[in-house]
């Protein structure tokens, strides 16, 4: 982090409120009022689609989101609002759950998860521990620049405003990386709140949240801080435990700012700053994990001249070590075999949008990006005595620029078709792999040619609400990936497995179709959607070996261990049906239900041969759940089943993962003052959620029961 923490002396200016805000009638002025009680107090409530993002009253300035307007191609989208994560303990990747199909490439949460396996897809596109769905932070994207993958702690800290799922590739806006679909999420700003929370768990568990957001001389400025740590769990079953194993210890903290400061009568400059340390212990010695970064970025937006447009530019900087160790059959002993001491990397982008007035039926949206990932690993490997004896550097550049159009036309209020297209141009440059005897000869020294391509992204679709309540919807679309460097330059072992990467590796191409149908009215909604992608040249850990035995590009690999390599399959083909339901039951109760059949398989040939028919590694059949919830004047109580079914943890499907259903409970008190209290409960029946499997049968678990305890103090 050295050289990054200079970057928190950047200034963020907040100067006045938006001219651009817009008045609003008593109703109005009320149901923002509710709105924001309703956060602080862990519910939300729908905008009316006809009311303004901004709302002025007398005392207040209210502007819930600083992107630009919904655009029309948004309703022939498939696509979910989730609700914000609490204060006192719950996380954003927990409040993801609530999307059916959306998954991590393990069921272990960033408590006790290695970050490199919390990639998240949706809709059966997994088997790779990478994302095939971008994530976005007020227009950014948030993969690791390196690996992929998601450091979901980082998001503790976040004064957010909303959460947007998007089912479905081949957004034009999205870009490269929107395989399966991408998660929006979006900043509070010109909101005047001040919320301190503090929850005590299970295992010495602590979770403490700060945020304050309001005005500052004539613009607003927001604030947050996070901290969270715990004593940890066991993560392997009792039953299977050796003198090795213990609890397997996290520590988390985030802070961010954001400045938001209009310029002129339309146009505002928002100013963005984080960051994040995440430390974590997987239960064993020579388990360490660490991972860190600071993020800043720039945007400015004009939402209401004839013009509307924004442009936006970012720096991710990132930091990951990792170490690792192989244990006795017996687990009673462990010896260090990896310490990945340093892996820093550096993301760099900007992006633009402007929507040219063509009039009311139709908008034009243009724009433009480039993308840029730079990093390597630095590591020790084949310890003797326990010390390192060799050392491996590997690393790379990838760029990306291109530019896209998406045309909307509503020739009737009840029927919108939508069309766009993008053209992107990449670069895998630079990329290397050294390894040398520690104090003498060097073992390779390889570097590895620049390859550069194009790709396109494309997506149509349609949204016609031909009755009174329903909505029919379809879309067609393609989209790319990538591979992250990573994929491309590092190999990694996992207990006794191994696995080589492969410089050669083809960028990922999905093709898809989804097609829905959704009912609503004030107290019902219903929805059931169905889908089918095939993602072309799919990168996966494909199986080549068994040892004992010394393999390229990894070296031996013990008994018991399985030696793989990156590789392109042929495709995965993912088809299924997402369905959901809301019914408002009286004024106190609500029920939600959600249910996702994913039937994926493999097409493989060659090297994967074996693998054709089989399903990917990681990917379940089924996704359920059910949440009742009661909401009165000062309690809130709701409780969630939530149902994933049997998966696979290899790629030959021979060792099985068992499916899972787990119970969580959330009781909330308001006791005045802007006091109030939570008591919650995770997995509560303590299920038994099986995260990972070893060649010799050992079972990994993921969080046992957990109770928190808590309260949040909202000033005003």
């Amino acid at each position: 982090m050295k050289h990054i923490l200079p970057l928190l002396s950047l200034p963020l200016v907040a100067l006045t409120q938006p001219a651009y805000a817009q008045t609003c009638d008593a109703k109005c002025e009320e149901l923002d009022r509710i709105e924001r009680d309703l956060v602080h107090y862990g519910h939300r409530i729908e905008r009316p689609a006809n009311l303004p993002v901004s709302i002025v009253s007398a005392d207040d300035i209210i502007l819930v989101t600083g992107r630009l307007p919904d655009a029309k191609s948004d309703l022939t989208e498939d696509f979910s609002t989730v609700a914000l994560p609490g204060m006192t303990g719950e996380r954003l990747e927990s409040a993801l759950l609530a999307v059916n199909g959306l998954q991590q490439f393990r069921r272990s949460d960033a408590r006790s998860a290695n970050p490199t396996s919390q990639g998240v897809t949706l809709r059966g596109l997994g088997g790779n521990a990478s994302s095939r769905a971008l994530l976005f932070l007020d227009d950014v994207p948030q993969a690791d620049p390196f690996g992929g993958w998601v450091s979901w702690p980082g998001y503790d800290a976040l004064n957010l405003a909303s959460i947007r799922v998007r089912k479905g590739g081949g957004q034009p806006s999205a870009g490269p990386g929107a395989l399966a679909g991408v998660i929006e999420l979006e900043s509070v700003q010109n909101r005047e709140a001040a919320i301190l929370a503090l929850a005590y768990g299970s295992r010495n568990s602590i979770d403490g949240k700060a945020n304050y957001s309001g005005k500052l001389g004539s613009g607003s400025v927001a604030a947050a801080a996070s901290y969270a740590r715990g004593d940890g769990f066991i993560p392997i079953l009792a039953g299977q435990r050796g003198l090795v194993d213990r609890r397997a210890p996290y520590e988390q903290a985030g802070v961010s700012l954001r400045g938001v400061a209009p310029l002129n009568a339309s146009t505002e400059l928002q100013a963005n700053l984080r960051a994040f340390t995440d430390t974590r212990d997987r239960g064993v010695d020579f388990s360490d994990n660490s991972n860190s970064g600071v993020d800043a970025s720039l945007r400015l937006v004009d939402r209401t001249g004839d013009w509307q447009w924004s442009a936006t530019g970012y720096v991710q900087l990132r930091e990951f070590s990792s170490e690792f160790g192989a244990i006795a059959a017996n687990r009673n002993s462990v010896t260090q075999t990896l310490d990945q001491f340093a892996t820093p990397s550096t993301g760099l982008g900007a992006r633009f949008e402007v929507r040219p007035p063509v009039g009311k039926q139709i908008e034009l949206r243009l724009g433009g990006e480039w993308r840029r990932t730079s990093g390597e690993t630095r590591e020790f490997f084949t310890y003797v005595a326990g010390a390192p004896t060799r050392f491996r550097t590997a690393g790379g550049q990838t760029d990306s620029f291109g530019g896209f159009a998406e045309l909307s036309y509503q020739p009737f209020d009840t029927l919108t078709l939508s069309a766009g297209g993008r053209l992107d141009r990449w670069t895998i440059a630079d990329g290397f792999r050294r390894e040398v005897n520690i104090g003498g000869t060097v073992r390779s020294d390889d570097r590895f040619a620049d390859r550069s391509g194009t790709e396109w992204t494309g997506r149509a679709g349609f949204g016609w609400d031909f009755a009174d309540g329903f909505t029919l919807r379809g879309a067609a679309y393609r989209a790319w990936r990538l591979p992250t460097l990573n994929e491309l330059y590092r190999p990694f072992r996992v207990g006794a497995d191994a696995t080589a990467a492969n410089e050669a590796l083809r960028p990922e191409r999905v093709e898809g179709f989804d097609a829905g149908l959704a009912y609503s009215n004030v107290d019902i909604e219903l929805g059931v959607t169905v889908f089918r992608n095939r993602l072309n040249d799919a990168i996966a850990n494909v199986t080549l070996g068994q040892g004992p035995g010394n393999f390229p590009g990894v070296g031996f690999v013990a008994a018991g261990g399985t030696y793989r390599q990156r590789q392109n399959l042929d495709a995965i083909v993912s088809k299924g049906v997402e369905a959901d339901a809301r019914f408002d039951l009286t004024d106190q109760f609500a029920l939600k239900l959600g249910y996702a059949f994913v039937d994926a398989k493999v097409r493989g040939s060659g090297a994967s041969a074996a693998l054709d028919g089989l399903r990917p590694a990681q990917v379940p059949r089924h996704f359920g759940n059910a949440t009742l919830a009661y909401t009165a004047n000062t309690v809130s109580a709701s409780s969630t089943l939530r149902y994933v079914g049997a998966q696979f943890e290899d790629d030959a499907n021979v060792r099985a993962l068992d499916d899972a259903l787990t119970l969580d409970i959330d009781f909330g008190l308001e006791i005045g003052d802007g006091l109030r209290l939570q008591l919650r409960g995770e997995n509560l029946f303590d299920a038994r959620v099986e995260a990972a499997i070893s060649g010799t049968g050992i079972i990994e678990r993921t969080n046992p029961r957990t109770l928190w305890l808590g309260a949040s103090w909202k000033f005003e």
